[in-house]
């Protein structure tokens, strides 16, 4: 790139996953709608290029009532139907019924925070830095969906100096995976749960030598 700037070869396909990388992946997502969202992003993408999540992201949000659970939860078959023969997105009736799903998931965890169940209760994440100088507070995680995710936050992050070096999983997304499956998730396996901790910064596996290294603000390398 002209910039000069290091990033990993998806990242430098063209300008639309570069302004992703630079300014939105690994970047913390703790919110319920922001974290569903993405739950749902990674089914669709399963089996595509990000690249074509990203190009129809716009299209999504708005068939999708911009993510919000309780409205996505409502669908019925009348609503994949129609979602089903709308060329703005993935037109495949499995992942839209899975979207649907994932909507009434994110609520009942809700409820079941709501009524006082430990693991699914908001909490913070301390940020040891925005950059290699200051720190950053705190991260508030939301009660439900998010709380449940971020429980899997590990100790420590990788720190690939290539990207040979970054793994497509590991034993924390296969654990991860198995628990969201477990809750009703449906199009989530190791891969795409590790892909999904990445892309809300559960985990940074941005290069060493990037300038997006330590974005998320929680990892001491």
């Amino acid at each position: 790139m002209t910039d000069q700037l290091v990033r990993p070869a998806w990242a430098q396909a063209d300008s639309l996953l570069q302004r992703y990388y630079d300014t939105e992946w690994g970047v913390p997502v703790t919110h319920e709608r922001g974290v569903f969202e993405r739950v749902c992003l990674e089914g669709f993408q399963a089996g595509l290029s990000w690249r074509t999540i990203l190009a129809k992201r716009e299209a999504f949000r708005k068939v999708f009532a911009h993510f919000d659970p309780e409205a996505v939860a409502q669908f019925t078959e009348d609503d994949v139907e129609r979602l089903a023969h709308d060329s703005r997105i993935i037109r495949h009736r499995g992942k839209i019924r899975a979207a649907i799903a994932n909507a009434q998931v994110t609520l009942a965890l809700r409820e079941r925070a709501a009524a006082g169940e430990a693991s699914l209760q908001g909490f913070t994440v301390d940020r040891v830095r925005t950059n290699d100088v200051e720190p950053a507070g705190t991260l508030d995680v939301d009660a439900g969906l998010p709380a449940l995710i971020w429980g899997f936050r590990p100790a420590a992050t990788p720190c690939p100096a290539s990207l040979e070096e970054i793994p497509t999983q590991d034993a924390t997304s296969a654990a991860l995976a198995l628990e969201l499956k477990k809750q009703g998730v449906k199009f989530i396996g190791p891969t795409s749960a590790y892909a999904l901790m990445e892309a809300i910064g559960l985990i940074d596996t941005h290069l060493v030598d990037s300038h997006r290294r330590g974005i998320s603000g929680i990892y001491r390398d």
